[in-house]
Protein backbone atom coordinates (compact mmCIF):
# COMPACT_ATOMS: atom_id res chain seq x y z
CA UNK A 1 0.00 0.00 0.00
CA UNK A 2 1.31 3.39 -0.77
CA UNK A 3 0.88 6.37 1.44
CA UNK A 4 -0.19 9.90 0.86
CA UNK A 5 1.79 12.85 2.18
CA UNK A 6 -1.37 13.62 4.55
CA UNK A 7 -0.47 9.49 5.97
CA UNK A 8 -3.13 7.99 3.97
CA UNK A 9 -3.00 4.97 2.91
CA UNK A 10 -4.00 3.72 -0.96
CA UNK A 11 -4.11 0.47 -2.67
CA UNK A 12 -2.36 0.19 -5.80
CA UNK A 13 -4.42 0.25 -8.75
CA UNK A 14 -5.36 -2.97 -10.45
CA UNK A 15 -5.84 -3.58 -14.41
CA UNK A 16 -9.37 -3.78 -13.39
CA UNK A 17 -9.35 -0.26 -12.10
CA UNK A 18 -7.57 1.09 -14.46
CA UNK A 19 -9.99 0.08 -17.13
CA UNK A 20 -12.87 1.01 -15.51
CA UNK A 21 -13.72 -1.96 -12.98
CA UNK A 22 -15.90 -4.83 -13.31
CA UNK A 23 -18.53 -3.66 -15.20
CA UNK A 24 -16.55 -1.91 -18.01
CA UNK A 25 -14.61 -5.76 -18.16
CA UNK A 26 -18.07 -7.49 -18.71
CA UNK A 27 -18.77 -5.23 -21.49
CA UNK A 28 -15.88 -5.91 -23.15
CA UNK A 29 -16.23 -9.85 -22.49
CA UNK A 30 -19.96 -9.27 -23.45
CA UNK A 31 -18.82 -8.04 -26.96
CA UNK A 32 -16.56 -10.24 -27.36
CA UNK A 33 -18.87 -13.38 -26.93
CA UNK A 34 -21.45 -11.66 -28.80
CA UNK A 35 -18.87 -11.02 -31.58
CA UNK A 36 -17.79 -14.57 -31.33
CA UNK A 37 -21.29 -15.97 -31.77
CA UNK A 38 -21.92 -14.27 -34.63
CA UNK A 39 -18.92 -15.62 -36.41
CA UNK A 40 -20.02 -19.06 -35.58
CA UNK A 41 -23.35 -18.33 -36.76
CA UNK A 42 -22.23 -16.56 -39.61
CA UNK A 43 -20.06 -19.42 -40.64
CA UNK A 44 -22.75 -22.23 -40.56
CA UNK A 45 -25.02 -19.91 -42.27
CA UNK A 46 -22.35 -19.68 -45.25
CA UNK A 47 -21.36 -23.37 -45.54
CA UNK A 48 -24.79 -24.86 -44.66
CA UNK A 49 -27.86 -22.63 -45.75
CA UNK A 50 -30.67 -25.75 -45.07
CA UNK A 51 -29.57 -25.89 -41.32
CA UNK A 52 -32.27 -22.80 -40.59
CA UNK A 53 -35.81 -22.40 -41.59
CA UNK A 54 -36.70 -19.61 -44.24
CA UNK A 55 -40.13 -18.77 -43.31
CA UNK A 56 -41.87 -15.93 -45.98
CA UNK A 57 -40.39 -13.34 -43.95
CA UNK A 58 -39.98 -9.75 -44.70
CA UNK A 59 -36.06 -9.21 -44.23
CA UNK A 60 -35.79 -11.66 -47.14
CA UNK A 61 -32.18 -12.54 -47.50
CA UNK A 62 -30.11 -15.90 -48.50
CA UNK A 63 -28.71 -17.21 -45.46
CA UNK A 64 -25.85 -16.95 -47.41
CA UNK A 65 -25.79 -13.13 -47.08
CA UNK A 66 -27.14 -13.60 -43.17
CA UNK A 67 -23.90 -15.47 -42.66
CA UNK A 68 -21.52 -12.77 -44.23
CA UNK A 69 -23.43 -10.15 -42.70
CA UNK A 70 -23.01 -12.03 -38.94
CA UNK A 71 -19.04 -12.89 -39.51
CA UNK A 72 -18.38 -9.32 -40.40
CA UNK A 73 -20.28 -7.31 -37.39
CA UNK A 74 -18.58 -10.40 -35.44
CA UNK A 75 -15.37 -9.44 -36.37
CA UNK A 76 -15.96 -5.57 -35.71
CA UNK A 77 -17.58 -7.05 -31.90
CA UNK A 78 -14.92 -8.54 -31.59
CA UNK A 79 -12.42 -5.67 -31.80
CA UNK A 80 -14.72 -3.20 -30.25
CA UNK A 81 -14.71 -5.35 -27.12
CA UNK A 82 -10.66 -5.86 -27.67
CA UNK A 83 -10.85 -2.03 -27.39
CA UNK A 84 -12.94 -1.48 -24.71
CA UNK A 85 -10.78 -4.33 -22.62
CA UNK A 86 -7.64 -2.88 -23.32
CA UNK A 87 -8.87 0.75 -22.34
CA UNK A 88 -9.28 1.91 -25.41
CA UNK A 89 -11.83 5.37 -25.42
CA UNK A 90 -12.23 4.19 -29.18
CA UNK A 91 -13.58 0.84 -28.37
CA UNK A 92 -16.38 2.29 -25.82
CA UNK A 93 -17.96 4.31 -28.62
CA UNK A 94 -17.60 1.59 -31.61
CA UNK A 95 -18.43 -1.42 -28.98
CA UNK A 96 -21.78 0.73 -28.47
CA UNK A 97 -22.50 1.66 -32.17
CA UNK A 98 -21.47 -2.03 -33.19
CA UNK A 99 -23.70 -3.70 -30.10
CA UNK A 100 -26.35 -1.18 -31.36
CA UNK A 101 -26.19 -2.78 -35.11
CA UNK A 102 -25.31 -6.71 -33.80
CA UNK A 103 -29.39 -5.73 -31.60
CA UNK A 104 -30.95 -4.99 -35.01
CA UNK A 105 -29.59 -7.66 -37.13
CA UNK A 106 -30.08 -9.96 -34.37
CA UNK A 107 -33.87 -8.63 -34.39
CA UNK A 108 -34.05 -9.25 -37.94
CA UNK A 109 -32.47 -13.04 -37.79
CA UNK A 110 -35.05 -13.75 -35.17
CA UNK A 111 -37.31 -15.98 -36.97
CA UNK A 112 -34.09 -18.34 -38.39
CA UNK A 113 -33.23 -18.85 -34.79
CA UNK A 114 -34.95 -17.48 -32.33
CA UNK A 115 -32.84 -18.83 -29.21
CA UNK A 116 -29.47 -18.13 -30.27
CA UNK A 117 -30.91 -14.26 -31.52
CA UNK A 118 -32.23 -13.77 -27.97
CA UNK A 119 -29.45 -14.72 -26.61
CA UNK A 120 -26.95 -12.67 -28.22
CA UNK A 121 -29.38 -10.01 -28.45
CA UNK A 122 -29.33 -10.05 -24.51
CA UNK A 123 -25.79 -9.66 -24.64
CA UNK A 124 -25.84 -7.03 -26.50
CA UNK A 125 -27.57 -5.02 -24.48
CA UNK A 126 -26.20 -5.66 -21.61
CA UNK A 127 -22.92 -4.42 -22.83
CA UNK A 128 -24.67 -1.53 -24.37
CA UNK A 129 -26.21 -0.39 -21.41
CA UNK A 130 -22.73 -0.97 -19.41
CA UNK A 131 -21.08 1.10 -22.07
CA UNK A 132 -23.61 4.06 -21.79
CA UNK A 133 -23.17 3.99 -18.26
CA UNK A 134 -19.80 3.98 -17.81
CA UNK A 135 -19.11 7.20 -20.47
CA UNK A 136 -21.93 9.17 -18.93
CA UNK A 137 -19.76 8.08 -15.65
CA UNK A 138 -17.53 10.74 -17.22
CA UNK A 139 -14.69 8.67 -16.93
Amino acid sequence: MAQTPGGVQQRPHSSAQRLGGGPVLFAGWALELSGTLSILLGVVGITRETIFSSPDYTYEFSLAAWGWIHIVLGIGLVAAGLGVLIGQSWGRGIGMALGAVSLITQFMFLPHYPLWSISVMTLDLLAIWTLARFLAAGD
